[in-house]
């Protein structure tokens, strides 16, 4: 729309008072008006690419805002690449061998004998019948003499439910790595297994779950203090009313995880102490600060400083782009770290000159209105910029705590949090064993069916950090 032609001063000075008045209030209210227009567009340009939003909050089909240039390759494997396929068991471990002897030429029809030493093997598998298996107890009740009643006590390790510990584990599995509603897993549970199931059996299973394990989890928690890097971060969620939180810490061997109704300081301080003397990996969230040695994450700053490259004013796309580029830098040299083609001494010898741009730019920032807020915090608190640069275990981003915690946020978004505290305990300390298995590579209902038998019959359980 073009704009009028330019009103001179004096025809406005010919104009009442009154009808200035208004035009003045009318420009403020306008001015206001476009204040609010461009801080909301810049509310829906927000994305996981240019601020802290996490990845699963975009929708799964939500195209990128610079589209990738489309690739020539054809779909699918790419001539060269390995070779996929399910190898072949001995066997001796098939539960049948039937040969397949032809007794005619396929030709001209003449009969065929013998036997291939070397037949083509082919494998089928398939699913047995699945049947549950029920084993009754019968308990006597006998009268004695003197009229008292004593009732055939149940053998060591038979549960007092109707669930034993591989349906209890089983059932704890299904809901908390698959993320299967209660009403789901019972379906599933009648309709594979048939094994008759109802919701409420499925929380009562649950209940059982978590308490069994309740020992690891709490040997889990009783080792966060001692543990030197720990990757922490955190994600809304809903306990029945209340508005919760699901914490994640991921140390070197294990990864815990904790149902909180609060996202401030005092359960870092319940969970690792005040005085706790390790390094966290976090974002800048304040509740952080009071401990001594952070490591803020580079992969939140660099959406920082994709959202400065975004905005229409000049002056912070300029400290955007100054910013990405050393950052772009020092991502390229931590990657050859970690795949061993650059010594940790070289790394730090070549990160002085990058540092020093990154700390110089923040300054010109800090000095400049136009970005001052944005580079305060950084310049004032720079040296949790570079924690990984000097303490060795220390790594730039805090990817492993956003990893971790993936998995609880799409629980999440599925189930919509719990509606008691007693589903609290369930998800935090079997999404505490899942992530821990999966880390060291161990088979998470297997771990789950021994505590679970374990508990059942009033022994210790195995640990989760067993070697």
């Amino acid at each position: 729309m073009d704009a009028p032609p330019p009103v001179s001063a004096d025809v406005l000075a010919a104009l009442p008072a009154e009808v200035l008045a208004l035009i003045q209030w009318q420009a403020r209210q306008i001015a206001q008006l476009q204040r609010e227009v461009a801080e909301l567009k810049a509310r829906l340009d927000k994305d996981s690419t240019n601020s802290s939003l996490p990845p699963s909050s975009a929708h799964p089909h939500a195209k990128p805002v610079v589209p990738k240039p489309r690739s020539k390759r054809r779909r699918g494997g790419q001539p060269g690449h390995d070779k996929h396929e399910r190898a072949l068991i001995p066997v001796d471990d098939c539960q049948a061998v039937i040969p397949c002897v032809p007794t005619a030429c396929r030709k001209c029809g003449r009969a065929l004998a013998g036997t291939d030493p070397e037949p083509v093997r082919h494998q089928v598998w398939e699913l047995p019948e699945i049947e549950p298996v029920v084993t009754e107890y019968r308990r006597h009740r006998l009268v004695c003499a003197c009229g008292v009643s004593t009732c055939g006590a149940l053998p060591m390790g038979v549960p007092t439910g109707q669930a034993g510990p591989r349906l209890i584990a089983f059932a704890g599995v299904l809901m908390a790595c698959f993320r299967q509603s209660k009403r789901r897993a019972a379906q599933f549970l009648g309709t594979i297994l048939n094994q008759p199931a109802s919701a409420g059996w499925m929380v009562l299973l649950q209940g059982r779950c978590a308490e069994a394990v309740q020992p690891a989890y709490d040997d889990l928690a009783a080792r966060l203090p001692a543990q030197p890097v720990l990757h922490i971060d955190e994600s809304p969620t809903k306990e029945g009313p209340s508005k919760g939180w699901v914490w994640t810490f991921v140390a070197d061997t294990f990864t815990f995880f904790a149902c909180r109704t609060s996202r401030g300081a005092e359960v870092l301080d319940d969970l690792l102490g005040a005085d706790y003397a390790g390094t966290i990996h976090c974002d800048r969230a304040k509740m952080y600060w009071r401990f001594g040695r952070l490591q803020w994450c580079w992969a939140h700053l660099k959406r920082d400083f994709q959202a400065l490259i975004g905005d229409p004013c000049h002056t912070k796309k300029r400290l955007g782009h100054d910013l990405m580029r050393p950052t772009k830098e020092l991502f390229a040299l931590w990657k050859r770290v970690r795949d061993g083609t650059l010594s940790r001494a070289e790394f730090r010898r070549r990160m002085h000159p990058i540092r020093d741009t990154v700390e110089v730019l923040l300054l010109r920032g800090w000095c400049n209105a136009l970005t001052h807020g944005v580079c305060r915090e950084l310049w004032e608190h720079r040296a949790r910029l570079w924690t990984f640069v000097d303490v060795a275990g220390v790594e730039p981003t805090n990817n492993a705590a956003e990893r971790a915690l993936r998995h609880a946020v799409i629980w999440r978004k599925l189930s919509f949090g719990t509606q008691s505290a007693a589903g609290s305990r369930f998800v935090e300390r079997l999404l505490s064993v899942i992530e821990t298995c999966r880390r060291q590579r161990r088979n998470a209902f297997a771990w789950l069916t021994e505590v679970v038998r374990a508990h059942v019959r009033r022994e210790a359980g195995p640990s989760l950090l067993a070697s």
